[in-house]
């Protein structure tokens, strides 16, 4: 489809965020099926419920455009998550805080292309006045958000630490 408008940018990069999330989901449950600390796998866990309604509400929004949510494969993602399961788990550790930092990390950069993702599209949807999309997508902005700010917090209250 050619992109002859906001409109029509707007449509492509829903499709491209379904795709990221959509790709992103499966390795979230591998990262937190591999930490060692609990209050990291259940974050993640978390983290994966929280993917997993994202990616429904995109494909709300897309099915209220006719649109079809997958008709977009995302290639950033497509490189995070190689990144992810490469160096957060097929590389060898020698200490299980160590794996869980480098978890953190990937996690963290799968996400904060989420994040990237939604608020493009959030701007979009103000500016065409798609006042609906615009609150659906704020909505899974903030709880992307929160998700990254929680393992960051997680990170600094021990992983980090005992990882050094």
């Amino acid at each position: 489809m050619p992109m002859n408008s906001l409109k029509d940018l707007y449509l492509d990069q829903l499709q491209d965020l379904h795709s990221a999330c959509t790709q992103a989901l499966p390795v979230i449950d591998e990262l937190g099926r591999a930490a060692d600390d609990k209050e990291l796998s259940q974050a993640l866990i978390q983290g994966q419920n929280g993917t997993a309604e994202g990616i429904e509400k995109i494909a709300r929004i897309c099915g209220d455009h006719g649109v079809d949510p997958a008709g977009e494969h995302c290639k950033g993602m497509q490189g995070l998550v190689a990144e992810a399961r490469a160096h957060g788990l097929e590389e060898s550790f020698g200490d299980p805080a160590v794996r869980d930092a480098m978890l953190i990390t990937q996690y963290q950069r799968m996400m904060h292309y989420a994040i990237a993702g939604y608020g493009c599209l959030m701007a979009f949807a103000n500016r065409l006045e798609l006042d609906g999309d615009a609150a659906i997508l704020q909505e899974c902005l903030d709880e992307t958000r929160q998700g990254d700010e929680h393992l960051t917090r997680i990170a600094k209250s021990g992983i980090n630490a005992s990882a050094a």
